[in-house]
């Protein structure tokens, strides 16, 4: 029997559990935890190493023993699976369009982290209908008491497919390289999300730096300017992933780069980070689940301008 069988029927069996999660809240007292913390992982730039970074920190969370989720919404270079050296034969616009069930697609990458794969079919959840936004947060509903950690690898740049998955999470991790490039257009995402909607708090996080200096030079740089132009955002530094070949050569074997170079400092750089979140949590709880996530997301857009744009 394969890992994404052993999945579904998990699945399967917390559904089965559901009347009594809900009777329970209902009476005000229920002993199960709660949903688990939603993070968009996002960048204003491609190519900055975004995907690697949520697979392996996924691998990573997953390792101190918490259960971690991914929603691929990377629409069009859609790749968690190319990583993870997964073949995903099918995908959420699936379940929106009621053709299966979410424990049919959700499949097991390395060391358990779950996948929710992606395709263009995500656009439409804007625009669905009332009966299949009920049945889409009940299937989600059916998964909140299984994970701690919801990932959300979204596209890069300020399209509304991108504003509307950060604007629905809980936090947001924007990563960012030390080029120019991705600076300007980490700083351009953080004011569409600040002037158009509001959000204040993000976390920074840089890849493929040469070292911690260079990378709190970095952090520090943007901050001064964020700060001088857009008073009341706060960008916390969330650690750096240092450039190395272990990366490149991981990418090629298709296997994230804590399973195959454990050792390398990168990967001790996606321990790090892990930990960072860990802390984070623990210190500033934030009420929500994987049903309020999706509550955010299918009311996200209804009149709140999620068009890009400075």
């Amino acid at each position: 029997m394969d890992q994404a069988t052993n999945l579904r029927r998990m699945i399967r069996a917390q559904a089965d559990r559901a009347d009594r999660f809900k009777k329970n809240a209902e009476g005000g007292f229920s002993s199960v935890k709660k949903g688990p913390k939603v993070f968009a992982v996002t960048s204003g730039k491609g190519g900055v190493g975004k995907t690697n970074v949520v697979g392996n920190l996924a691998i990573a969370c997953q390792r101190m023993g918490k259960k971690v989720l991914i929603l691929d919404a990377d629409l069009g270079l859609a790749n968690i699976d190319i990583i993870f050296g997964l073949n995903p034969k099918h995908n959420i616009a699936e379940v929106i369009n009621g053709e299966k069930a979410l424990s049919q697609i959700i499949i097991e990458g390395p060391e358990g982290v779950a996948l929710i794969p992606a395709s263009s079919g995500v656009e439409d959840l804007a625009h669905l209908s009332e009966g299949h936004k009920i049945n889409l947060l009940n299937e989600f509903d059916m998964l909140d008491k299984m994970f701690d950690f919801l990932f959300i690898d979204t596209g890069a740049g300020i399209s509304p497919n991108v504003i509307y998955f950060n604007l629905a999470a809980q936090e947001r991790i924007i990563v960012a390289t030390p080029e120019p490039t991705s600076i300007t257009d980490a700083y351009a995402l953080m004011k569409v999300m600040f002037c158009r909607h509001g959000i204040k708090n993000f976390l920074l996080l840089l890849n493929m730096v040469q070292d911690e200096r260079e990378a709190k030079m970095v952090y520090r740089n943007l901050d001064r300017v964020v700060s001088r132009f857009m008073s009341g955002i706060s960008i916390d530094y969330a650690g750096y992933i240092p450039w190395d070949d272990f990366l490149q050569r991981a990418v090629s074997r298709r296997e994230p780069l804590l399973c195959c170079y454990p050792e390398a400092a990168s990967s001790n750089s996606f321990k790090k980070l892990a930990t960072y979140l860990m802390d984070q949590t623990g210190k500033h709880h934030i009420d929500g689940n994987i049903k309020f996530f999706w509550k955010q997301l299918m009311d996200t857009g209804k009149g709140k301008g999620l068009e890009g744009g400075n």
